[in-house]
């Protein structure tokens, strides 16, 4: 198990493969953002966007997918988020992208109130398969601390 005291920061990671489904993007779009260039190439066309692209918070839950896979492997001892910051959809991400992740740990601290947990911030930037930088954020995760 990797627990708070085992985090180092400026470390960083590489992780994660998803491919984006031009139906997964039709279907998020139409059950949380239906915007007509989520859902219609047509519309789409019509925009800086040149065809269906993906809703932004669709880029998050596709890279949520791949941290928490991440998390799995590593056996990271995750107790959730606190939030994120700086949130930035860079560019658009389109069906047929795959994406992928690279994180850098900012900081860490132990919790004041909380002696089983820490928090850790990383910079997340999301890349597609051209090494286009698509989706970046700073989260702010819960880890616990190694048991006594």
């Amino acid at each position: 198990m990797r627990y708070f005291e085992d985090i180092q920061i400026g470390e960083t990671h590489r992780f994660g493969q998803y491919a984006v489904n031009r139906d997964d993007v039709i279907a998020f779009a139409r059950a949380y953002d239906p915007q007509p260039f989520h859902l219609d190439d047509e519309a789409a066309a019509g925009t800086h966007f040149g065809r269906v692209a993906a809703s932004g918070w669709h880029s998050c839950a596709m890279t949520m997918a791949m941290i928490v896979e991440q998390f799995e492997q590593d056996r990271q001892a995750s107790l959730g988020a606190a939030g994120i910051d700086e949130l930035r959809w860079l560019k658009p991400v389109y069906p047929g992208d795959t994406l992928r992740c690279e994180t850098e740990v900012l900081d860490k601290r132990p919790s004041a109130s909380r002696p089983e947990m820490g928090s850790v911030r990383t910079q997340m930037t999301v890349f597609n398969q051209d090494d286009v930088p698509v989706l970046s954020f700073i989260s702010i995760s819960l880890l616990r601390t190694r048991p006594v």
